[in-house]
């Protein structure tokens, strides 16, 4: 289990969190909601190590890993697929999965995970030897998905990934997120503007606004909440 404890962060003198708290229990979904500029990016970049908290706790299944390298959350076992995929586009698609494939473990079993996200994105297994650039963005979503699942991830971040892609794809790769949490226990952690589809996914979800998590609860109680419905649902 993850679990998120009193973080503060921010950048330089600017402080963005402000006790943040939150946690994700193996094979759970959790959305962290808001809008632009509520503090959701600063959250990832903390717990991922990309920045520094000012205080607070990162555990993972006990291990403290708040201040700590982004490579030693990433061998932990904390993997993001970043907003705006950022693939090596001039490398192929197999090159770029395969830097997924950054631990022993995830070398020795590479061939067993390419044919378990081809699975999933029987186009990329087409598409093994084209630059990754030449691809659609909803191609390009899923290789950047397939990369992460490659490194074996306990706690998986997804980082806007319905940014600039059309409903169906979206769909896919949140039914794979969906899958993965149920069949592999792996912990989902959703970091979505678009309110509506995260809480159809997630069991649970928080919401960040102005660097505070203002509510949470299960996915049903965050739909049927009026702050919700007033300022993200339009309803």
């Amino acid at each position: 289990m993850l679990k998120v404890t009193n973080l503060n962060a921010g950048y330089g003198h600017v402080q963005i969190l402000r006790d943040v708290s939150f946690s994700v229990d193996d094979g759970e979904i959790i959305a962290i909601l808001g809008s632009n500029g509520a503090g959701k990016t600063t959250t990832v970049r903390a717990v991922t190590g990309m920045i520094r908290p000012k205080s607070g706790s990162v555990m993972l299944n006990g291990q403290e890993l708040c201040g700590k390298s982004s490579r030693a959350i990433l061998d932990a076992g904390i993997i993001q697929v970043p907003e705006g995929r950022q693939l090596f586009t001039e490398m192929t698609v197999y090159e770029n999965l395969e830097l997924g494939a950054f631990s022993d473990e995830a070398k020795k079993r590479l061939n067993d995970s390419l044919a378990f996200c081809y699975k999933y994105f029987p186009k990329l297994e087409e598409r093994t030897k084209q630059a990754a650039g030449t691809l659609s963005g909803g191609e390009q979503q899923m290789v950047a998905v397939a990369r992460a699942l490659i490194g074996l991830p306990k706690v998986l971040i997804l980082d806007e990934p319905s940014l600039g892609l059309a409903p169906n794809i979206v769909d896919e790769i949140l039914t794979v997120a969906g899958d993965m949490a149920a069949h592999q226990g792996v912990s989902i952690i959703l970091v979505e503007q678009d309110v509506n589809k995260a809480l159809n996914t997630a069991n649970r979800g928080y919401v960040i606004e102005n660097g505070h998590v203002v509510l949470s609860g299960s996915a049903r109680e965050l739909q049927d909440n009026e702050h919700v419905k007033r300022a993200y649902l339009g309803i």
